[in-house]
């Protein structure tokens, strides 16, 4: 299963174009086939042992949504008084999500049951079967922006909140809160290194080799 060079060049240039889209978002639906297709390549990540521990839950109702929004609201309140000065009132002219304006919200949860007795690579890393989730989110990233929809990790919500609305069982561990849908453009950079909250590390101060 070799990869043609244009391939190669199609693949890596998918990794820099994948972006953190919060804004900007279409009044158009996401056609079924499509979502479908984002979601398994979701489903075609690696997961120890197999275990395949993701689910998805699709949110499209306005209500809940509301309640989302309200939710990240209060704590983008909060999260705002960890910064001063100009950092401050640069992260208040930030858009961080787009909770209203996308067609799709979605959930990703980890079954922390499933497949219990199944302790193939994670005797001693228990931890394994929430990173596995992790790449799974990775891969409907990419897969999203393959298709031209932008995707948006929404972390200012309080977990607790997202569990009562969204009546997630005692063994689903949240993972993460997305919103999807068609967008008007994608950045040339990750919004927050254009405008200034930070900016990428140079490759070679981040490698090691053997020990520390």
């Amino acid at each position: 299963m070799s990869f043609r060079e244009v391939e190669k060049e199609s693949f890596y240039r998918l990794l820099e174009a994948r972006r953190d889209v919060r804004s900007g978002f279409l009044d158009k639906e996401i056609p079924e086939k499509i979502l479908k297709r984002i979601l398994s390549a979701a489903h075609h990540a690696p997961s120890v042992g197999f275990l395949q521990p993701w689910d998805f839950l699709i949110i499209r109702s306005d209500e809940i949504k509301q309640k989302i929004k309200s939710n990240f609201l209060a704590v983008k309140e909060r999260e705002a008084q960890f910064f001063t000065g100009e950092m401050k009132k640069l992260y208040e002219q930030l858009k961080l999500e787009g909770i209203l304006e996308a067609p799709i919200n979605l959930c990703v949860t980890c079954d922390l049951k499933r497949d219990e007795s199944n302790q193939l690579g994670r005797s001693e890393q228990n931890q394994m079967d929430v990173y596995s989730t992790v790449c799974a989110i990775q891969n409907m990233w990419l897969a999203a922006r393959v298709e031209g929809i932008g995707m948006g990790w929404v972390s200012i919500l309080e977990e607790s909140h997202i569990r009562e609305v969204l009546k997630l069982p005692e063994s689903r561990k949240l993972i993460g809160y997305f919103c999807l849908g068609y967008v008007d453009e994608f950045k040339n950079q990750p919004e927050l290194e254009s405008k200034g909250w930070n900016k990428r590390l140079d490759l070679d101060d981040i490698i090691r080799y053997d020990t520390w």
